[in-house]
């Protein structure tokens, strides 16, 4: 089984690159209880809180099963408003939050895979989407101005970023003060076994690149992102062990613990969280008489 070193981001970067491009191009899920390499994409969506009329809603290949949650409905989304979509994938989320800000608004889908840059615009282009772009660009350095967005949603890819912090910063740079942001993604609660955290579809499975809870929101709080709200909060390893035994068993035998062992380690999160909005100077005194201005 293929390895990696956690600490080599660049070949990290390259090896999730790599994954998501043959999921583009074949299709299938790795983030989702059926795993890396299933194609039961509606089955996932569903698991993790999409309604079939979202899924009716979308573009057919826009839904591949990639997620961890179901962010959309959260946000709120208004009228107008611009949204960011963090690792945009095939566009499923990009395409709900279209039809929610309307044709005033704008959606802007990121990834880093150009075969699923291609799939989103192919979906966008047979579905008339005009109120949506996706951009070629990495999470640490995101393609947008500064203060020029509304809303931010991703859903299981921040955990696949080795330099999260980096990624926490930029939401905050683009996003307008009281902005807001409802991600779904997964953290730890106890730390994986060093064998887990090398293994590079555990990594792209949305496991192994994990962080730790309080590092991960401790991150969150030092870009400036406050408010936080835990909206929904599943035991992702129980999910793994229950619909994909094989290969819940197959990490565990790797890293010589038991498979029950796994359980209450992963967790999948969706969260709200908001930019703060700058205090108002305060206003100064005026001159009200003929010495106070001496």
């Amino acid at each position: 089984m293929e390895t990696l070193d956690p600490k080599d981001k660049e070949t990290v970067v390259s090896s999730v690159r790599g994954k998501y491009a043959a999921i583009a191009l074949e299709g299938g899920s790795c983030c989702g209880p059926t795993g890396c390499g299933s194609t039961s994409g509606e089955a996932v969506t569903l698991d993790i809180g999409y309604s079939k009329k979202q899924l009716q809603a979308v573009p057919e290949g826009a839904n591949l099963g990639l997620g961890c949650g179901a962010p959309i409905d959260h946000l709120a989304l208004k009228a107008g408003e611009t949204v960011v979509d963090l690792g945009s994938g095939a566009g499923i989320d990009v395409f709900l939050a279209a039809d929610a800000v309307g044709p005033t608004g704008k959606v802007i889908g990121i990834d880093m895979t150009p075969e699923m840059l291609a799939r989103a615009r192919r979906n966008a282009a047979k579905a008339g989407v005009a109120n949506a772009e996706f951009r070629e660009g990495r999470l640490e350095d995101l393609p947008v101005d500064d203060g020029t967005v509304d809303a931010i949603t991703s859903n299981c890819v921040i955990n696949l970023v080795p330099d999260k912090a980096v990624v926490f910063k930029e939401i905050a740079r683009i996003l307008k003060p009281g902005g807001r942001l409802v991600i779904s993604d997964i953290v730890l609660d106890r730390k994986l076994p060093p064998e887990i955290e090398k293994d590079v579809y555990a990594y792209v499975g949305c496991i192994a690149g994990a962080a730790m809870r309080d590092a991960y929101f401790g991150m969150l709080k030092e870009a400036g992102l406050g408010d936080i709200e835990i909206l929904k909060d599943i035991d992702y390893g129980a999910v793994v062990i229950d619909h994909e035994r094989a290969e819940a068993e197959r990490l565990a035998a790797k890293a010589g613990v038991s498979i029950e062992s796994l359980r209450g380690t992963v967790r999948s999160l969706t969260y709200r969280a908001r930019k703060a909005v700058a205090p108002a100077k305060a206003a100064s005194t005026p001159c009200c008489g003929p010495t106070c201005c001496s």
